[in-house]
C-alpha cells in the first residue's frame, strides 16, 4: 500500500551471533519491488524504477531475535542513486576479512539507497543493527548517517542529562524521554568519576572532556577524553589532550573541539589552548590566551570562539573580557562587556542564555551581533533563591531546579512566542539533580 508518496520498508531481524558461521548468513538480505525478489538484470533498472514511481519496497534484513517492523518512508523522485562499488579480485576471490570492507551495505541496492533504508530505522534500533557487520557498523558511527537522517527528516532530538545520585554520592548519565516521565540510563562511562570536566556535543555524539579525580580532589588532573555514541550507545576512549586541565572553557568551533584555560596539575592557572581534531582523533596547541584563565566557558559564533565569565590572574574579581578567537587568522581578540559569576549557560539559535550567580531571576541575553546584553526576568515560582541548570528541547531553552522542592517543574522558555507567553512548563524532568545537560539530534 502506498498513498502521497509513502511507503514502508519490513525489516526481519533474524538471529545471529558473533561466529563467522552465522555471520555469513547476517549477510543474506532479500529485496522485492512488486516481485518477491530482485533478480541481476533487474537491479540495473533499480535506479529507473525509484524515480519514476513510489510504490512500496519489502525489504527483508536479518538484524536480531526474530524482530518485525514497518517504517513509514518518504523517497524523492529526484534523488540521485549511485550504484554499489566494490573493490575487484581475480576470479571472484575474496581475501578473508575484506568481505565487510567491500561487500554492499546491502547486496542488490545502490549504495545511496541502502543507506536511506538504515537511516530510516528509529535511532532506538541502531546498536542492534551495529553488529550485523563492520560495513553497517561503520555507516551508523559516521556523521554521514546524520546528514542522511536530516535529508529524509528522521533526525531525532534527545535530552542527555548528568543526574546526582541519591545522597549526593555518585552520579549517572541519562536521556530523557519526549513525555519526561520515562529516564534511560547510559552504559557508564570508561574510569574515575569526574568533576570540573568539559562537555561538547559533535556529530551526535558527547564528549566529555578532562576535569579531575572527584575522590582525590584537583590534585589529580586528568588528560582523559571519553566519547559517547548516541546511535550506538557505547563510550570510547579518544587520545589525551597535550595538557591535563580542570575548570576550562571549552566549545565546538567549525567541526572541531576548543578547549582553554583552567587549572593544570599542580594547581598553576592555564593560558594554554588546543583543539582537537575529530577526524585525525588529535589534539594540538595553539595561539594562547592572553592571560591566565579559570571557571570559564565557551561558545561559539559565526566561525568563532568565545571565552568569557571566570578569573584571571591579572583583574580583581571576575573577568568582564571575552577573547576571542577567529580560527581563520589564528588571531585572539577581545570585547569588554562579557558576562561574571555565570552558573548556567547555553547557546540558542544566534544568541547566548545565560544566569548569574548574583540574580538567578533573571536571564542575560547575549547578541554577538552588536555585543549587546539584553535582561529577561523569570517567573517567580518556589523559593526565589533557587538555582538553575539549562537544557535546550524543541527550540526552547529549559530550566532546570537545582533545590529540591516538591512539586516543582521544569521551567520552558520560548525566544520565539508571543509577548506574554514565553513562558510555561514542561514535563521533561530527570530523575534526581540535573548537574549537566547537552541536546543531541541524531
Amino acid at each position: 500500500m502506498c498513498v502521497g508518496g509513502k511507503g514502508f520498508y519490513l525489516i526481519n531481524k533474524e538471529t545471529s551471533d558473533s561466529t563467522r558461521k552465522n555471520r555469513s548468513k547476517v549477510s543474506q538480505y532479500r529485496m522485492a519491488f512488486d516481485t518477491p525478489r530482485i533478480t541481476k538484470t533487474e537491479t540495473s533498472k533499480l535506479k529507473n524504477l525509484i524515480s519514476a514511481s513510489f510504490k512500496p519496497l519489502s525489504l527483508t534484513i536479518p538484524i536480531g531475535d526474530g524482530f518485525h517492523e514497518l517504517f513509514p518512508v518518504n523517497l524523492c523522485a529526484g534523488m540521485q542513486l549511485k550504484p554499489p562499488t566494490r573493490a575487484k579480485f581475480s576470479q571472484g576471490f575474496m581475501p578473508t576479512g575484506e568481505c565487510d570492507q567491500y561487500c554492499a551495505l546491502i547486496p542488490g541496492l545502490p549504495e545511496d539507497l541502502a543507506k536511506i533504508c538504515l537511516a530510516l530505522v528509529p535511532r532506538s534500533h541502531f546498536p542492534v543493527m551495529g553488529s550485523v557487520s563492520k560495513r553497517w557498523m561503520s555507516f551508523l558511527e559516521s556523521k554521514e548517517l546524520i546528514a542522511v537522517r536530516k535529508e529524509v527528516g528522521k533526525l531525532e532530538e534527545w535530552v542527555y542529562v548528568l543526574t546526582a545520585d541519591a545522597g549526593l554520592k555518585g552520579s549517572h548519565w541519562e536521556v530523557l524521554g519526549s513525555s519526561g516521565h520515562k529516564h534511560s540510563p547510559l552504559p557508564p562511562m570508561p574510569g574515575p568519576t569526574k568533576a570540573g570536566f568539559g562537555v561538547v556535543v559533535l556529530d551526535g555524539k558527547l564528549f566529555v572532556i578532562a576535569g579531575y579525580d572527584a575522590d582525590h580532589g584537583k590534585e589529580c588532573v586528568s588528560d582523559e577524553v571519553y566519547r559517547y555514541d548516541s546511535c550506538l550507545n557505547r563510550w570510547v576512549e579518544l587520545s589525551k589532550m597535550n595538557v591535563a586541565r580542570c575548570d576550562f572553557a571549552c566549545a565546538e568551533v567549525n567541526g572541531m573541539i576548543y578547549v582553554a584555560g583552567g587549572f593544570g596539575p599542580n594547581g598553576d592557572s592555564l593560558s594554554s589552548v588546543e583543539v582537537y581534531d575529530p577526524e585525525q582523533n588529535k589534539w594540538t596547541l595553539i595561539e594562547s590566551l592572553r592571560r591566565p584563565r579559570w571557571g570559564c566557558f565557551a561558545c561559539s559564533f559565526e566561525g568563532k570562539l568565545y571565552v568569557m565569565g571566570g578569573r584571571s590572574r591579572f583583574t580583581i574579581g571576575n573577568s568582564r573580557f571575552v577573547d576571542v578567537y577567529n580560527p581563520n587568522n589564528h588571531a585572539w581578540g577581545e570585547v569588554k562587556n562579557g558576562c561574571v559569576m555565570v552558573t548556567a549557560h547555553a547557546v540558542l539559535g544566534e544568541k547566548l542564555f545565560c544566569i548569574e550567580w548574583k540574580n538567578q531571576r533573571s536571564l542575560a541575553v547575549f547578541n554577538p551581533a552588536d555585543n549587546s546584553w539584553q535582561k529577561v526576568p523569570v517567573p517567580l515560582t518556589g523559593s526565589s533563591s533557587t538555582r538553575f541548570c539549562f537544557g535546550i528541547h524543541d527550540g526552547k531553552l529549559l530550566l532546570f531546579p537545582l533545590d529540591e522542592e516538591p512539586g516543582y517543574k521544569t521551567l520552558m522558555y520560548d525566544p520565539v512566542a508571543p509577548t506574554g507567553s514565553e513562558w510555561c512548563t514542561s514535563e521533561l524532568k530527570p530523575s534526581g539533580l540535573c548537574l549537566c545537560s547537552v541536546t543531541i539530534r541524531a
